[in-house]
């Protein structure tokens, strides 16, 4: 599969179909990776030339059963503006998507997960450490913010996005990871690197052995060499190789995530 033309460059029409696939593209890999919760858990992408509306999965539908056609579109009220099967959307994924969504227009894309070693990571005090070469392209780049209770309260928004600030990963303390895109492949990347830094976290602790942990300044320049890397796809068009062969893979084992 060829990689499409940068999203930003394609009339309206192409972009929100493009973007409705790699949406549904996310939900399915999410799940194939065993990083979904049940019904539970979002992944949001604003749409193009309406910046007060943006997609999200039908509240009832696993992971594995979104597809381009199925998401449901919301505006930043949680009005639901088109519901293709009437399911509605669930409030506490609302809650938080909305905040970051009104908040940071260039977050394109919001994807939620509690993972058992994302959970597990957020539960400790000093959070993600910079071990390996994973977790240190996160480095002085994710935020913290405590744990109020299930996503409900309106007013819980205006405390997260604070939070947030203008990064784009955090830890919900006791509750799980969130990662803003530029694009939905970065936000799922972004997601895909958190976990395989929190599973190798929690391994490594549970070693039980001593280790090493490189100095600021190596965990710095790691992280900006991944930053340069996403900053090549994202904002001067760089083909995303990755992004690309995660699709293929789709293409051959869920084929209707497209429809």
């Amino acid at each position: 599969m060829a990689s499409p033309a940068p999203i930003r460059s394609l009339p309206v029409d192409e972009a929100t179909l493009q973007i409705r696939i790699d949406l549904a593209a996310a939900y399915r890999l999410i799940h194939r990776l065993g990083l979904d919760d049940s019904i539970y858990t979002h992944i949001s992408a604003r749409l193009p030339g309406r910046e007060d509306h943006f997609l999200i999965n039908p509240y009832g539908m696993r992971f594995e059963e979104v597809c381009a056609s199925n998401l449901v579109t919301v505006d930043l009220d949680g009005k639901v503006v088109d519901d293709p099967l009437g399911l509605g959307i669930n409030p506490a994924g609302f809650t938080i998507h909305s905040a970051v969504h009104a908040a940071r227009h260039d977050a394109l894309c919001v994807l939620h997960t509690h993972t058992v070693a994302g959970v597990a990571v957020a539960c400790q005090k000093d959070g993600l450490l910079p071990l390996n070469q994973w977790s240190m392209q996160f480095t002085n780049s994710i935020a913290y913010h405590d744990y109020e209770g299930i996503a409900l309260d309106l007013d819980e928004r205006e405390r997260l996005v604070a939070d947030l600030g203008d990064k784009y990963v955090m830890i919900l303390r006791n509750h799980g990871l969130l990662t803003c895109g530029r694009s939905v492949a970065e936000a799922f990347k972004l997601t895909y690197n958190m976990e395989r830094s929190c599973r190798a976290q929690l391994a490594i602790q549970s070693a039980g052995a001593a280790f090493v942990l490189p100095s600021a300044a190596v965990a710095e320049k790691t992280a900006g060499q991944y930053a340069r890397a996403y900053d090549g796809m994202e904002l001067r068009g760089k083909p995303d190789a990755e992004w690309d062969a995660f699709k293929r893979m789709l293409e051959r084992s869920d084929p209707d995530f497209m429809n």
